[in-house]
């Protein structure tokens, strides 16, 4: 294939990725530079010419990506060189997440630090040898630019060939040999203690959250600790979670107009954002909000809930099923300028006599509200947050706090009415398995706690969505679809987020069928995902490409790590079935991954949460009842609206002799109606309670005080 390069012909031309899918990829696709996607012609092309090869991993949202286009791949100086002195491939961390855990652990292994976007100067055989994040075009404050590094890598290239490959082979030895786990001892109370422990020293007392900035949401340790609360009344962690759910909603991370959350903040105070909204944010943190309602009854996390499924339902759901990725911080060129306003703006799009009054509520200064260096284009910049305290607002004389929270809904509206005019942010909207199973779940569990059908209906046409185009001729599943073609084949997450979500919908709507789906997907994620000699998944299947080396990951990033979900699936799908083996595998995920867990449970705490569930008070209840009948749905009601996270619930359809869940659940096959009440059937720990008609008997056999 010719290429096709601007910087020969001086035209409008396209590189090799104007034929790929990837929103990331196709921004790139009429750049000067002559970018490969990744695969063989890359590879073969940089052996025949004996090039090093220039990887460049980023995602669509990622604003340093942008900077990192606009100041080197959209430059001629810079594409003519890259050109020159490299194979250049670009690839997009979203799709291919396995070539970005394998060489974000080079970054992390060679310089300490990682991040995106990420670049890695690589061997014709992919063995890395240089590492960066952002580069600039010119060297800067001790930091080397594009036109004095790809000449100095030329150099050396030519000149020190045999040292750099040396160099690289090493590298390579040592990232294998870190793959390598240490399989440890029993993780046990001992050690959620240690991960609670360190989260609290972590605490910002002040404003909420974890560390310093920047500061992220991480919903999982607030599941983490809200199970730690259950389990130990410990009102300090109680605390600390609704000290964090209630600074994020009222901060400027929160998305007051359109709603939804931004990526992370860049300070301390929850104020000012990185304007990215990512589908897994909204998913996990909707289920932190979700368990906090059913943990206090408080009505603003159930409204939060609401809300974000608003965004998602309205703004990020395809039109044939399943759910965008994400959507950007910049649009016309800078990051945050849909989302930020001035006070004149707020005057212009309201023009009521509560204008005053909302420009208090969400502070709202002639001058701007945050930092101006942040944002240099526009003077008088604000971002919408609520007061922290009530006392803080001064409310005119004639006005309630019931006319407060009407008069703000309907200013909301207005404003965003307002700013629907605006250059929207760009959209990622391919459909990824993983984060498409996370929202699921989400959706799921708000439908039966809320008892809003609308959520559910939205999540099964999800599921339905998946099993009808993101899968083989074979039953396995794809991980990404846009544009009519689904492609790639799935890692773990696909897999162990996937069968969550199903599990919820099963919960919820007692359909056996999605139970049946969970199952089918555990056992392919089994078959060609586990350790056969040493235990735990793999990240990529038996069948995937073959990289420098085949990882298993336990560490929570953003979102949970697949063996974390993949261990809770199987102690939840091995009681509902009742399946030792399963319980038996979600125990040596736990011991495989032991020796870095023990160390800092903190970094590890959806695992924790498995972990409670094997150790802690689990339930297993049967509801022995006919489908849709008062008595049933009160006990079902009940249940939902508890926090009860370590449990499953199984309903026992007691209409019919013979009902499919029998098939899999053999155990319920004599469970009955008594004296023609919906029934009651509690086990915990192992060990059956007195079956009750009585919903009060029912939450005491559950422990709910």
């Amino acid at each position: 294939m010719k290429s096709e390069s601007k910087v020969e012909t001086g035209e409008k031309q396209f590189n090799r990725l104007k034929g790929e899918k990837s929103p990331y990829l196709l921004q790139h696709a009429d750049n000067p530079v002559d970018w490969y996607p990744w695969g063989a012609e890359a590879f073969e092309k940089a052996c025949k010419e004996k090039k090093p090869i220039f990887l460049s991993i980023g995602y669509s949202s990622c604003h340093w990506c942008h900077v990192m286009e606009q100041e080197s791949f959209e430059d001629v100086e810079v594409a003519k060189l890259m050109n020159e002195v490299f194979v250049s491939i670009k690839v997009d961390r979203e799709e291919r997440v396995d070539i970005d855990n394998l060489y974000m652990a080079v970054s992390q292994m060679m310089t300490g630090s990682g991040g995106w976007p990420l670049t890695i100067i690589l061997t014709p055989e992919k063995k890395p040898f240089f590492t960066a994040t952002y580069i600039p075009k010119e060297s800067r404050l001790g930091q080397i630019g594009m036109l004095d590094l790809i000449p100095h890598i030329k150099e050396l290239w030519e000149t020190q060939q045999e040292k750099i490959l040396q160099s690289a082979d090493e590298i390579s030895t040592a990232l294998q040999q870190a793959v390598q786990i240490s399989s440890g001892g029993e993780l046990d109370e001992d050690t959620i203690n240690l991960g609670y422990k360190q989260l609290t020293n972590l605490f910002d007392q002040q404003y909420g959250g974890f560390g310093n900035a920047p500061k992220f949401p991480t919903a999982h340790n607030l599941l983490f600790i809200l199970r730690y609360w259950k389990h130990t009344d410990d009102k300090k962690a109680l605390d600390m979670v609704e000290k964090t759910l209630q600074a994020m909603r009222n901060g400027g991370i929160y998305d007051h107009v359109g709603f939804g959350f931004h990526r992370y903040s860049t300070d301390s105070q929850w104020l000012v954002p990185h304007f990215e909204k990512m589908l897994y944010d909204q998913a996990m943190l909707s289920m932190a909000y979700t368990e906090a309602y059913q943990a206090t009854g408080k009505e603003e996390y159930k409204k939060t809930v609401q809300d974000i499924f608003t965004y998602i339902l309205r703004d990020m759901t395809a039109p044939e099923g399943g759910f965008f990725s994400a959507e950007d911080a910049d649009s016309e060129g800078e990051e945050g300028k849909f989302y930020i306003w001035t006070e004149d703006e707020i005057r212009d799009a309201l023009s009521s006599e509560h204008e005053d009054l909302i420009l208090q509520v969400f502070n709202i200064n002639k001058n701007g509200n945050f930092n101006k260096q942040t944002f240099k284009k526009r003077t008088g910049a604000n971002i919408l947050h609520l007061k922290t305290v009530e006392k803080e607002l001064t409310l005119p004389l004639h006005v309630s706090e019931l006319e407060l929270k009407e008069t703000l809904s309907t200013a909301i509206q207005t404003l965003f009415t307002y700013r629907k005019k605006r250059v929207h942010p760009f959209k990622d909207d391919k459909i990824l398995t993983d984060w498409n199973g996370l929202m699921i779940a989400a959706l799921a569990k708000g439908a039966r706690v809320f008892n809003e059908p609308k959520y559910v209906k939205a999540a099964k046409r999800t599921v339905d969505f998946i099993f009808k185009v993101l899968r083989t001729s074979n039953g396995r599943l794809l991980h990404r679809y846009r544009d009519g073609q689904a492609a790639i084949p799935a890692f773990i997450d696909d897999y162990a987020f996937l069968i969550w979500g199903l599990i919820e919908v099963y919960q919820t709507t007692f359909e056996v069928k999605y139970l049946q789906m969970a199952l089918k997907l555990n056992n392919d994620l089994i078959k060609h995902f586990w350790d056969k000699k040493n235990g735990g998944f793999y990240f990529t299947a038996d069948d995937g490409e073959e990289l420098l080396g085949r990882q298993k990951k336990i560490y929570d990033g953003a979102i949970p790590s697949g063996n974390s979900v993949a261990s809770l699936n199987l102690l939840r799908l091995g009681r509902i079935i009742a399946n030792s083996n399963f319980e038996k595998k979600a125990d040596e995920i736990g011991h495989v991954f032991g020796v870095n867990v023990e160390r800092a449970p903190s970094a590890h705490t959806f695992l924790m949460i498995s972990v409670y569930f094997k150790i802690g008070s689990s339930y297993e209840v049967i509801i022995a009842g006919n489908s849709g009948t008062k008595d049933t749905e009160e006990m079902l009601k009940t249940i939902w609206k508890e926090f009860i996270p370590s449990k499953v619930v199984i309903l026992r359809p007691t209409e019919d002799e013979s009902p499919e869940i029998v098939n899999l659940a053999k155990f319920t096959q004599f469970m009955k109606r008594i004296n023609g009440k919906a029934t009651a059937y509690i086990c915990v720990n192992y060990a059956c309670k007195i079956p009750t008609t009585d919903t009060r008997k029912m939450l005491e056999l559950l422990n709910v005080k």
